[in-house]
């Protein structure tokens, strides 16, 4: 969520105008946060949010690597009415996106269009012009429904869909047409939508690939899963999905191995203008995770979950306390539970899963 607040701090902030019922101006998240946390460097460096998260990043090397980007990326004025609250980032902060180098930038979210079809016109104009690959909006439903294919060393590709739903906070009105942009929105939850998602899935892969469905859902705060959530990632692995990756949560969610594949019911937030906020602090929002989940090439069987647990302040990330990532540990452990997963701290400091055993 790099608009906002986050836009501010950056080299080339934009308008600060918000129509929010409390705030009219986004630089009043930046005096939140210093409120916080301290001075925050105005203009801060592109790579500022990401802090030491790049290092990480480097560190472990992901073959592939997938963000959820909840902001429009435009300077258009047009807000998109009855929304409380809109994520719009200036056209010239787009390095900040490029420094983690993402291969695929999910948008089927809640904020995709919260300037419109301009904004979001504006948005997939910006990635473009900048070698970033969208998926899951687009003009039309055709354009938001395509996944994006990245190549892997050794053969065979890492094919990503990107969907939301209502839950997750979608207008229903957002959903890509024939002749209308949008992104690539899910009516319901059904075993027909999971089967649809599925036949999408088969049809795109090849010999050697594996699928990732990045999917907006559900509740912004809490560990319980709604059932119809549980009932439909495991259909979409049924079907051939090899892992779901979940996100609408502020903070880390349930995790779960299913016949062998990955289902992340909910990642947190890595970047956002939150710091300072009061009214959930017992969810430890500000203590975030980077995921990094090894598949096997072709099958899609999970080998390994790693997760590297950081903090935010000031606008940045920063490495977890010992302490922190204890706790984080724990939590995750104590809301995985009931999904049979296990979740060790290690002495490395990382997150590590220890699926089930059958």
């Amino acid at each position: 969520m790099t608009g906002r607040g986050v836009d501010q701090v950056l080299p080339y902030p934009g308008d600060p105008e918000l129509r929010e019922r409390h705030e009219r101006d986004a630089r009043a998240y930046v005096r939140l946060a210093e409120r916080a946390s301290g001075p925050i460097p105005r203009p801060a460096g592109f790579a500022w949010p990401w802090g030491d998260a790049l290092r990480v990043l480097d560190d472990l090397a992901p073959d592939v690597r997938v963000i959820n980007l909840e902001t429009s990326i435009t300077r258009s004025r047009a807000f998109a009415p009855g929304k409380a609250v809109h994520y719009r980032m200036s056209p010239g902060n787009l390095p900040c996106l490029a420094a983690a180098r993402p291969d695929v930038c999910a948008l089927a979210n809640n904020h995709a269009l919260d300037f419109g079809p301009r904004g979001l016109a504006d948005t997939l104009d910006a990635l473009s012009g900048a070698g970033l690959r969208a998926a899951g909006a687009g003009r039309d439903a055709g354009q938001a429904r395509r996944p994006v294919a990245v190549a892997v060393a050794g053969g065979g590709r890492v094919v990503v869909f990107s969907c939301g739903t209502g839950s997750g906070g979608i207008p229903a009105g957002w959903a890509a047409a024939p002749g209308r942009p949008g992104v690539d929105y899910l009516p319901d939850l059904s075993e027909a939508t999971a089967a649809e998602v599925t036949g999408r899935a088969r049809a795109a892969r090849r010999p050697g690939d594996v699928v990732v469905v990045s999917l907006h859902w559900g509740s912004n705060w809490g560990y319980d899963v709604d059932p119809d959530q549980v009932a439909f990632a495991r259909r979409l692995v049924a079907g051939g999905v090899d892992l779901v990756h979940g996100h609408s949560l502020h903070h880390p969610g349930p995790v779960e191995v299913v016949e062998g594949k990955l289902i992340l019911y909910g990642c947190g937030d890595c970047i956002n203008d939150y710091e300072g906020i009061t009214g959930h602090e017992h969810y430890r929002a500000d203590l975030r995770l980077l995921y990094f989940a090894s598949l096997q090439p072709g099958t899609g069987t999970l080998a390994a979950l790693q997760m590297a647990p950081m903090r935010a302040r000031n606008l940045r990330l920063h490495p977890a306390s010992q302490a922190d990532a204890r706790w984080l540990a724990t939590v995750l452990q104590r809301a995985s539970r009931g999904f049979g997963s296990r979740i060790d701290l290690r002495p490395d400091g990382l997150l590590a899963l220890r699926p089930r055993v059958p």
